[in-house]
């Protein structure tokens, strides 16, 4: 079973995650991704979306011509958890 983090364990997750925003409203972490252009952006959600299968763990996004931008939180949970901070560090390797 999947736990969510405790507030402690959040901040400490997201001290180590670079241009991530806790969003309490949705119990999230967000962050917004911009490209040269389309094709860049369509690339980059293209290398997540396998990551995210890998990781059997699928991100909320949109994409606007050259932005993405990506929330991550658990639904098993109704927060964040390990899950998500492991899928937004792989995000950030991926990111140019």
């Amino acid at each position: 079973m999947v736990t969510e983090l405790t507030p402690a364990e959040r901040d400490q997750a997201l001290a180590q995650l670079t241009g991530w925003a806790w969003l309490p409203d949705h119990k999230a972490i967000e962050k917004s991704f911009r490209f040269k252009d389309f094709s860049q952006a369509f690339g980059f959600m293209s290398r997540v979306a396998l990551a995210a299968e890998s990781q059997d763990h699928h991100p909320d996004w949109s994409n606007v011509y050259s932005k993405v931008t990506i929330r991550l939180s658990t639904h098993e949970c109704g927060g964040l958890s390990h899950r998500d901070v492991r899928l937004a560090h792989t995000i950030d390797t991926i990111a140019p």
